[in-house]
């Protein structure tokens, strides 16, 4: 595989896992970013000894700037994006730009023989009452700004032809340009540093995909465009709970893994339950205690609590025994 492959907003969480598969592939990638988060973002440094792969720092809407860069391209995988309702709501115009007008210029610009690949969110579908999975021929009924301008961008490029978007399940797991506010993440870290993990609606279900096989869905998009061109197609797992193995590194297996109905589950009442780990060690035990009784007092004791205002919680704390030397 040696196409020109241009990713808009390489840097981030995606796309400095992308690049490098896209590398290994044997692609020539260039990377446009316009660093929001800062220059000293360490996501694609590892990459910059490549030949193949080149860095541009700019921004999506910079028309000027979009022409010279698509051009040179074969596939174009669009990932700039204010990703996330609150990002979006923090500031709509900055959101609508990135997210949609960006689109509308890529499309203006580029040729009908650039094949295009997007990464649309399953919050597109909206809040659901679980009781059917969403397929790809589900309505999509977005609550958020951010779903919506994701939305209307995958709408209006599937229209246009030569592209292929990919509706993702929440994505977790290592990058380079790490995220801790994604779901799975945020619980890994919160568990290590905190020692527990607290969880609101522990009955909600929803599905998760690595980011590593995200990545290698997108090399999969591009070696088989011809037959799935025209289509969005949902990315992740078909229950709450991982498949056997790893979905993404089972060759040419990977959409048929990867590429299913997505279900998302909501319960009635919003509810919050404290998950405890168990330490291993006496410090583990000894600091369990204390974070116990200072995150809430008299819980250690199995004393309950509700939680402010309507939302109830749960908090469960399952005090270590004490250790008997």
């Amino acid at each position: 595989m040696a196409d020109r492959v241009l990713v808009t907003g390489g840097l981030g969480y995606l796309g400095s896992v992308l690049c490098e598969h896209l590398l290994d592939a044997g692609c020539h990638v260039k990377v446009v970013d316009n660093l929001m988060y800062g220059t000293g973002q360490q996501g694609l440094f590892h990459l910059c000894a490549r030949p193949t792969f080149d860095f541009v720092k700019g921004d999506v809407r910079d028309e000027s700037l979009m022409k010279t860069l698509v051009k040179d391209a074969d596939v174009i995988i669009h990932l700039a994006a204010i990703v996330g309702a609150s990002a979006c709501d923090r500031d709509p115009s900055l959101a609508t730009t990135v997210n949609l007008d960006s689109v509308r210029l890529l499309n203006r610009l580029r040729s009908p023989a650039q094949l295009v690949i997007y990464p649309n969110t399953n919050s597109g579908y909206g809040a659901t009452t679980g009781a059917n999975f969403c397929t790809e021929e589900s309505p999509l009924q977005p609550i958020s700004l951010y779903g919506r301008t994701k939305v209307e961008a995958e709408q209006r490029l599937l229209d246009s032809g030569n592209v292929v978007t990919l509706r993702l399940a929440t994505v977790f797991g290592m990058s380079p340009r790490m995220r801790l506010d994604l779901l799975v993440n945020h619980f890994v870290y919160t568990a290590f540093t905190e020692g527990y993990i607290v969880i609101f609606e522990k009955d909600f279900k929803r599905n998760y995909v690595h980011v590593r096989d995200v990545a290698d869905c997108m090399l999969y998009s591009m070696a088989n465009a011809p037959r799935m061109i025209g289509k969005p197609y949902n990315v992740g797992l078909d229950a709450a709970q991982p498949l056997e193995g790893r979905a993404g590194h089972e060759g040419q297996g990977i959409c048929t893994e990867l590429l299913r109905p997505l279900r998302r589950d909501r319960p009635g009442p919003r509810q919050a339950q404290l998950c405890r780990l168990q330490p291993t060690t006496a410090r583990g035990r000894l600091r369990g205690q204390a974070l116990a009784r200072l995150r809430h007092p008299g819980a250690a004791q199995g004393l309950s609590h509700d939680g402010p205002g309507s939302v109830q919680e749960r908090r469960v704390i399952l005090t270590p025994k004490e250790e008997k030397d």
